[in-house]
């Protein structure tokens, strides 16, 4: 684990951010870095964690970080400990950590359905549930879960049961706590990117350019094609959406699953 940059009394927020070494989640820990946050970070490759974190302090910001496998319950007990004893009670959680994963539904096999969900669904539901119970955040003024779903939990995605499946758990899980947690001044929201720039945009294309025998060019032209905007979002969009849900100025926004997509859903 990286050691804090800052001492655990300083009074500014502190944010968990997981999956936060590339594409969203990086640009999330830079967004909330940059309001005064001092974030602690996650991803399952301790020299990513270590790398990320000596860039982002490199820009002046309060970053520490640790290895974490989000699906392991005992894992994610030891990261929302980590953070505490870097830098204090957690005020605002970003469950960014996620994966890609499809194909054929009738090929898919049984381990690529339960890690996607696993990644995707049950890591939201563990650590929020940790961060809750021993990370602070119940107790939290102006108290923030914010949890990156897609426009893929609002509707079918051709090819991707399994991610599908995981994002509409995300966003049924936010509403549900959202209104759980209303009473305590807690908010709980979902920001759902659509075509985003980014490593995982990389490999679905890959993957839908394998299986229509087709470029990854092409797949990227009928994509941008159905999006008004006719392109990607960029990640630093989908973080500045998350950095706003943070305010004060959001504090009667909860139980929302809020899109970033160039006008792809407008549902």
């Amino acid at each position: 684990m990286t050691s804090p940059s800052s001492s655990p009394s300083s009074t500014k927020p502190v944010a968990l951010v997981t999956g936060a070494t590339s594409g969203i989640g990086l640009a999330v820990a830079r967004e909330l870095g940059a309001r005064g946050h001092r974030v602690f970070i996650c991803a399952r490759t301790a020299e990513e964690v270590e790398r990320t974190v000596r860039d982002l302090r490199a820009e002046g910001l309060e970053v520490a970080g640790t290895a974490a496998d989000v699906r392991s319950a005992a894992s994610v007990t030891a990261l929302v400990r980590a953070a505490v004893d870097a830098f204090g009670p957690i005020s605002v959680l970003v469950n960014n950590a996620g994966r890609s994963g499809g194909g054929p539904t009738v090929g898919i096999s049984d381990e690529l359905w339960h890690d996607v969900i696993a990644t995707n669904l049950d890591s939201v539901f563990l650590l929020t549930r940790e961060a809750l119970r021993n990370g602070g955040l119940a107790d939290a003024r102006g108290g923030r879960v914010i949890n990156i779903a897609s426009t893929a939990g609002k509707q079918g995605v051709l090819l991707g049961a399994p991610y599908s499946a995981s994002k509409h758990g995300v966003v049924g899980f936010t509403k549900a706590l959202g209104k759980e947690l209303a009473p305590t001044g807690v908010t709980v929201n979902a920001v759902c990117p659509g075509y985003v720039e980014t490593p995982m945009a990389e490999r679905v294309r890959r993957g839908y350019a394998d299986a229509w025998g087709t470029t990854e060019e092409q797949v990227q032209e009928q994509f941008e094609a159905k999006i008004p905007l006719g392109r990607y979002s960029t990640p630093q969009e989908v973080a500045g959406l998350v950095g706003y849900l943070t305010t004060e100025h959001a504090a009667s926004i909860t139980a929302q699953a809020l899109n970033v997509c160039g006008g792809l859903g407008n549902f």
